[in-house]
């Protein structure tokens, strides 16, 4: 849906589409961010138990 938007706004300058692109993009991003964080919370824990024992 992000790479339809992108080339819809550059065929016809739409400003919806536009939007909606960058919409796209910034959920994206959050997401992957949400997911490294989440992974590395894992990993940290992991170590702790680890070495605790």
């Amino acid at each position: 849906m992000r790479d339809f938007s992108w080339r819809y706004f550059t065929l016809t300058g739409d400003l919806d589409a536009f939007l909606l692109y960058r919409e796209m993009n910034q959920l994206t991003v959050a997401e992957t961010a949400d997911e490294g964080q989440t992974d590395e919370e894992d990993f940290a824990a992991e170590a702790g138990g680890a070495t605790g024992s």
